[in-house]
Parts: structure tokens; C-alpha cells; sequence
């Protein structure tokens, strides 16, 4: 991993000689791409990333070899309501990050354009002071439709970054509302971002992302009101809600003002604490297990959604026909139509 690291310093500061395809922008086959990304090359990241993704065939096997290699980067999921300032805590943190000489990457998820299915909030643009820090990765993902407030390839992005040698990896999610939880399938730890003036806006929510946290967070701090914020959250956990959080690890409630820097090195500190205690107290394999059940289950699904687009046209047809003339009831119908896409799903 040493020499990883290395290599992938090296490569930063110069990527490739211009002679490369890279360097050229010309056409290089995915497999070729795995050992510039193990090195850290930083158009060789993006690329594949891109090609993940787009859902490239080719990008299977890649994948497959790029996971082996990953595992060592701290993998932080960030959400809460819309306008709780998540972008700037990022970006402060990621300052406070690299203060330490520690390296991070950001995987921001935007809401997708109805037009283009592109991202249409641009987190890379809230954070273009980081851009030109070679210990600093950014992407925006367009959650494309995906439920949960995760974008589809989004966790292969996490695999990619993390085989590449980054430290640490934030994961920011679109402002999620109470069933918008898959980022607590995904990441090691939580972060769930508040502001103050939400009011009864708490209670709320309070059934939904509250519970996920293992770490809370209230931005913009420098507010008048938001050490009533910080109060009402804490009696709230303090009085039994209930958490998904391990039960031996005590959530902490942090003010913090990401626009002034105020209380980020708070948070950076409370997260290596809360991976110091997933490692020493065993949880950290069962988040591990946890993770994988969550990735399993979710390309699962998507193979059978896509095998459901490929068959729509073929044989939707006739079942809704036999269906609307009640021959056949809606559940054999749904069943013979999984039938139909199993050769494909498992092909």
C-alpha cells in the first residue's frame, strides 16, 4: 500500500508524460486503466468512474479487481435536510483534512436533471478552491433516478477512490427527506447535518434521518438559535429515540459554522473516534457485512429492472391484454414477466 501511495504521489504531480492516451484523450480499454488507478492517476480515476457510471460492459472484471484492492479508506456518508449547508461542511472539512497531510475525495450526489439525467446542482463548482489540491478528489454524480438518495454507481466510485489510495472519502447526499436512508447502508459512519430554525421541522423528522447518525452535526452555529437546536436534539436523544447507531457509541450533537471553520476539527476528531470504536469493538466487520448485503441486494434489483425495461416491449403487451380482461391476475402476471427476464438477469 506504501508504494501505492507513492506511486500515486507521484503520478499526481505528473499524471502522464503527454505522449499517453490519457494525455491525448484518446480511447483506452478499461482493463488498462486498473493499474493507473491503483497508482492514483487522476484521469485514469475519473475515467473509470465515468465508465461505471454509464453501466459499461466492460467495466465488469475492472471492477471486480479494483474491489479486491480497495478497503482501506475511511468511507463517511453526509446528509440531512436541504439548506443545512452540507457543501460547505465538506469543503471545510476537506480543508481541515488536508491540514493533517491526510488525503480525501468527495463523492457528491446532486439530483438529476428530467432532460439530460445530468446533475444539475454542481457541488464541483461550490468547491472549486479544492480543485487544483492534489491530496483532494471531487465528482458529482447524478442520482439518475436511484431511490435513497444514492446514486447508482456511486459505491463503485467509493471502490475506485479507495483502491487509489485516498484516506478518507465523503459520500454527500442530496437533502433526503425521512425514507432517504441508503447512505447508512453505505458508509462506515454517518454524519447527519441540521441548522437552526428548523423547529418543529425536528420533531418531524425525527423518525427518519435523525435515527442514522452516528454523528450530529448543527451547522451554521454562529446563528442565534441554534443553541436551542443543539438542546432539542440532544434531549431528543437522550429521551430513547431510537438509532440505528451501535448502542455502546454515544452520538454526539456538534455545533459547528462550516462558512467561519468553527468546530470542524470537532467533527474530524469525533470521526476517527467513532472508526477507532467500530475497530476496537468489532462492529466495524459487521458494517463491512452490512454494506455488502446492502450492494448485493441493490445490483440484484437492478439487473431485474433492467431485464424488466428489455422485456416491456416484447411482453408487457400481452400480460397487461390478459390482465385488463381479467384472465390472469396481476401477481401470476408479475411472476410469468420475471420469468421471462431470468434468462437475462442471470446471463
Amino acid at each position: 500500500m506504501e508504494f501505492l501511495r507513492k506511486s500515486r504521489d507521484e503520478n499526481i504531480a505528473n499524471d502522464l508524460s503527454p505522449a499517453s492516451s490519457l494525455c491525448m484523450n484518446m480511447p483506452i480499454p478499461t482493463n488498462e486503466l486498473e493499474e493507473l488507478v491503483l497508482a492514483g492517476n487522476r484521469r485514469a480515476i475519473a475515467r473509470l468512474i465515468s465508465r461505471a457510471e454509464a453501466g459499461h460492459s466492460d467495466c465488469r472484471r475492472t471492477l471486480a479487481r479494483i474491489y479486491r484492492n480497495a478497503g482501506q479508506a475511511h468511507v463517511i456518508g453526509i446528509t440531512g435536510v436541504p439548506g443545512s449547508g452540507k457543501s460547505t461542511l465538506v469543503r471545510s472539512f476537506a480543508h481541515a483534512v488536508r491540514r493533517q497531510g491526510r488525503t480525501v475525495a468527495v463523492v457528491a450526489i446532486d439530483p438529476s436533471s428530467p432532460f439530460s439525467g445530468g446533475a444539475i446542482l454542481g457541488d464541483r463548482i461550490r468547491m472549486l478552491e479544492l480543485v487544483n489540491d492534489p491530496g483532494v478528489f471531487i465528482r458529482s454524480m447524478a442520482t439518475r433516478g436511484a431511490l435513497g438518495g444514492l446514486a447508482r454507481a456511486a459505491l463503485d466510485a467509493v471502490d475506485i477512490l479507495d483502491a487509489s489510495g485516498f484516506d478518507l472519502i465523503l459520500i454527500e447526499t442530496v437533502g433526503v427527506g425521512q425514507d432517504e436512508v441508503d447512505i447508512v447502508q453505505a458508509a462506515h459512519s454517518t454524519v447527519v447535518v441540521s441548522a437552526p430554525g428548523l423547529g418543529d421541522d425536528v420533531q418531524a423528522i425525527k423518525a427518519g434521518i435523525l435515527e442514522i447518525a452516528d454523528i450530529h452535526v448543527v451547522n451554521k452555529a454562529d446563528r442565534r438559535d441554534a443553541n436551542k437546536t443543539v438542546v432539542d436534539l440532544t434531549q431528543m436523544l437522550s429521551t430513547g429515540v431510537p438509532v440505528v447507531s451501535d448502542n455502546a457509541w454515544v452520538t454526539p450533537v456538534l455545533a459547528v459554522s462550516a462558512q467561519n471553520d468553527d468546530g470542524v476539527t470537532d467533527l474530524q476528531a469525533s470521526l476517527d473516534k467513532h472508526r477507532a470504536f467500530l475497530q476496537e469493538s468489532g462492529n466495524m466487520s459487521k458494517r463491512i457485512r452490512r454494506i455488502a448485503a446492502y450492494r448485493i441486494l441493490k445490483i440484484a434489483e437492478d439487473s431485474v429492472r433492467e431485464g424488466l425495461s428489455v422485456e416491456q416491449g416484447n411482453k408487457m403487451k400481452t400480460l397487461l391484454d390478459r390482465v385488463a380482461a381479467r384472465e390472469v391476475d396481476p401477481h401470476s402476471a408479475a411472476a410469468e414477466l420475471l420469468t421471462s427476464i431470468n434468462t437475462n438477469v442471470l446471463g
